[in-house]
């Protein structure tokens, strides 16, 4: 059992295959869900935030408050091998959000009035506009600022610090307006706003 779940891809095989074997168990996808051409997505959209505020958080609450704390000569373990690892699978499932959330928006029709805060789907248009201005700063500044903090790029030492405190303060942006973004996608569906 060990050297099964020793395999992430394993791991996430057998994942997807509790997931089937529920359906199957409960009797199938109810109607809605067996017409809905969104649900796949919608599930992917859910799967890819998850990880994306998962990373988000485990960045402000566990790496950086811990940074300090480990000896210098193992810090390499984390600048060199696991922040540029999970830096990767939180930038990309940073975009895979924002793509697939805009997709569902397009594919149900409220994608215009959602990002123009019409009434009715303002809520989902808050929670969206913030997923983007999140987005933008894991792509525009976090990531860019990161490879310079971690070593990946060459810059000077001022430099690499004023690199790693403009990451790590826009970092601390977003996981602030992820609080308001969480709640406002959540409203939205279940008629809280």
């Amino acid at each position: 059992m060990g050297a099964f779940f020793s395999s992430l891809g394993r791991t996430i095989t057998a994942g997807v295959v509790v997931l089937i074997v529920i359906v199957l168990a409960v009797g199938g996808l109810t109607d809605g869900v067996r017409t809905s051409d969104f649900f796949i997505a919608r599930w992917l959209h859910v799967m890819a935030g998850v990880m994306w505020i998962g990373l988000l958080w485990y960045f402000n609450f566990v790496q950086t408050p811990s940074m300090p704390k480990i000896p210098d000569d193992q810090k390499p373990a984390v600048s060199k091998v696991i922040a540029p690892a999970a830096l990767f699978w939180f930038r990309w499932s940073a975009l895979a959000t924002v793509i697939l959330g805009l997709l569902l928006a397009w594919m149900n029709h409220y994608l215009v009035p959602a990002l123009t805060l019409t009434k009715g789907v303002h809520a989902i248009g808050i929670g969206m506009w913030l997923g983007l201005i999140m987005a933008y700063n894991v792509w525009m500044i976090i990531w860019p600022n990161q490879k310079k903090a971690l070593g990946i790029v060459t810059v000077s030492p001022e430099e690499k610090a004023a690199a790693a405190k403009l990451a790590g303060m826009t970092s601390r942006i977003n996981t602030m307006l992820s609080i308001p973004m969480l709640f406002c996608m959540v409203a939205q569906s279940h008629g809280g706003l």
